[in-house]
């Protein structure tokens, strides 16, 4: 049993919980986060579109429409302040017969009644304008300048590192198996022990229907909807420029097709509900699927540029709404369950929102020396000549290429590795600095990342893993295997 009693703890270290830890981290208070996994963005947050949506899909009046609008319009104040990229690049939604024109005049009421700015319909030669590879069915389409793109792992990173350096603690492979209430208090019971707290946030993706159930009557049930994408080679950038939806029709929702801040192009996802809130494999059939239906938006997707194909889970709640506060039956603990797409871009709003009902509930003052500031890990491409051999005259690491297809330094990788919260697994590196990232998926430089891994937490390089405990990659040495 941990002897500190915090004002909060938060359950679960993705987008939406590191959120709630930066915004609570500006009030005087313990916070503490508690992953299951080894390290920030393991979940849901690490595979999704990374689409900052403008918010004009989301059912008018409802708490996802609500927290969508003012969520996007957060991220570019966010992301100058906590040095992350996002690119307001602006999204389409494509029309493709004419008998399905009243549906897409629908969702542009929708979007106005939800308050997006900037939002018309285009006809066909505009749309070409915009996107000469479009569909030859496109009639018309939504446009939506004000919609986004940003790497989820570089936001949630960012909100987690400017947690951290505001006083928030994070506690990683910590499983949380119950949550009782003593008193006054939540006690939370997890695999490295207990801890007491005045209240509890429940950010855990697709396990948050299992912690809300442990404190309330009122039963809830969350859904793993798993979506399937490909990743696209970067010589494959610039093939589209907007984030290019489809509207659901008589062949279906489809698949979007969009580039990402680091130059890809993203196609995806599927949606598929499945039991196991945990299973992250692809399939063929999902796969066929995204062939087929991104054919339908775009001509000629140059799909053998594919370096890799993933998936991901979306938290789905079966009234397809977020829900967010505190049950009736359970004081003092605060729902962020049902977080699905617009989760991404909604967060911000809500990590808002939830550290200001906290700091309401237990009468928290403001720091008067909240800094909401974070600096991103340098990235050698960004200098010129000059300073850039300034830079290596300090620091020769940052002259050394380990990543080749992504030109990522053993500088950065060190530098990501000493953050805090920082890297302690290979993927923990790739998703920070994108080392393995690129055209080789990991094949030329993994050992080298490996090795400098183990050197900067001075451990045995057999103790480096993939992506946590279970994962490890060295068993031992050939001879004596």
């Amino acid at each position: 049993m941990q002897n500190k009693i915090y004002d909060t703890l938060i359950i679960g270290a993705g987008i939406v919980g590191c959120s709630v830890a930066r915004y609570l981290s500006k009030y005087k208070g313990g916070i503490a986060v508690l992953e299951r996994k080894e390290d920030v963005c393991c979940g849901t947050s690490k595979a999704n579109s990374g689409i900052v949506h403008a918010g004009f899909d989301a059912k008018h009046g409802t708490l996802m429409a609500l927290y969508n609008v003012r969520g996007s319009r957060m991220y570019p104040k966010l992301s100058e302040e906590l040095d992350f990229k996002y690119e307001n690049n602006g999204s389409i939604v494509l029309c493709l017969s004419e008998e399905d024109r009243p549906k897409l005049v629908s969702l542009y009421e929708n979007g106005v009644r939800n308050g997006v700015f900037g939002l018309r319909i285009v006809e066909r030669d505009e749309l070409l304008t915009l996107e000469p590879h479009i569909s030859d069915e496109a009639v018309c389409a939504l446009y939506a300048p004000a919609g986004g793109i940003v790497c989820p792992f570089d936001a949630t990173f960012a909100m987690a590192e400017n947690a951290a350096h505001n006083g928030a603690e994070f506690f990683f492979d910590t499983k949380v198996t119950d949550i009782v209430r003593e008193d006054e208090l939540w006690k939370v019971v997890t695999t490295r022990g207990s801890y007491l707290t005045r209240t509890v946030v429940n950010a855990a993706g697709c396990y948050s229907d299992v912690f809300h159930n442990m404190v309330s009557s009122s039963k809830i049930k969350i859904t793993p909807r798993r979506g399937e994408y490909f990743l696209l080679d970067r010589t494959a950038g610039g093939y589209v420029s907007h984030t290019i939806f489809r509207l659901p029709g008589k062949m279906g929702k489809g698949v979007l097709v969009t580039p990402t801040v680091h130059g890809n192009i993203l196609v995806g996802p599927t949606a598929e509900d499945i039991d196991d809130k945990d299973d992250v494999s692809t399939t063929a059939d999902g796969l066929d699927k995204i062939r087929l239906q991104s054919a339908l938006s775009i001509k000629d997707l140059p799909l053998n540029k594919t370096i890799t194909s993933f998936s991901g889970l979306r938290s789905h709640e079966a009234g397809h709404e977020f829900i967010i506060g505190e049950p009736e039956d359970a004081e003092g603990f605060f729902d962020c369950a049902g977080i699905e797409s617009p989760g991404l871009s909604a967060a911000p709003a809500i990590g808002e929102d939830i550290a200001t009902m906290i700091a309401d509930k237990l009468n928290l003052e403001e720091k008067e020396d909240f800094d909401p500031y974070r600096t991103g890990i340098l990235d050698p491409l960004t200098l010129d000549e000059d300073r850039l051999n300034e830079l290596i005259k300090v620091r020769p690491d940052y002259g050394k290429i380990i990543c080749r297809c992504e030109s990522v330094t053993e500088g950065q990788i060190r530098d990501a590795i000493r953050r805090i919260p920082g890297a302690r697994s290979i993927d923990g590196v790739k998703r920070r600095v994108r080392a393995g990232m690129g055209r080789c998926q990991g094949g030329f430089c993994s050992p080298s990342v490996m090795e400098i891994i183990a050197d900067e937490l001075n451990c045995d390089i057999s103790d480096v893993t993939k992506k946590g405990q279970g994962s490890e990659i060295i068993l031992g040495e050939n001879k004596v295997l």
